[in-house]
């Protein structure tokens, strides 16, 4: 079994076996269904739209602490949450590392 096989299959049984505190076993066992049932498509446009959503949540937290931000600021932190100072500050030098 490859590196990226073996990672495959900890992340599917993670997801198969560990539920959200607020979700009943029987709520996680018809949602695991419906993800055993979707095609390869269905799965990125699922991912893709999980990681959006996930993104406008963190924007939204940014907001909610700093609400004097611009879009642009908030922006700038969002990049510092998702890549790192290092690569923030190298990507956009001619800001200061904006607090998320």
């Amino acid at each position: 079994m490859s590196l990226s096989d073996n990672r495959m299959a900890t992340a599917s049984w993670y997801i198969a076996f560990v539920r959200a505190r607020d979700t009943t076993a029987a709520s996680h066992a018809v949602q695991m269904n419906a993800y055993r049932h979707l095609g390869p498509v269905q799965r990125a446009r699922l991912a893709a739209r999980l990681s959006a959503e996930t993104r406008e949540l963190t924007r939204a937290g940014i907001r909610a602490r700093h609400p004097a931000y611009t879009e642009k600021e908030v922006g700038l932190a969002l990049c510092r949450v998702l890549y790192g100072d290092d690569l923030v500050r190298k990507a956009w030098p001619e800001y200061p590392l904006i607090a998320p």
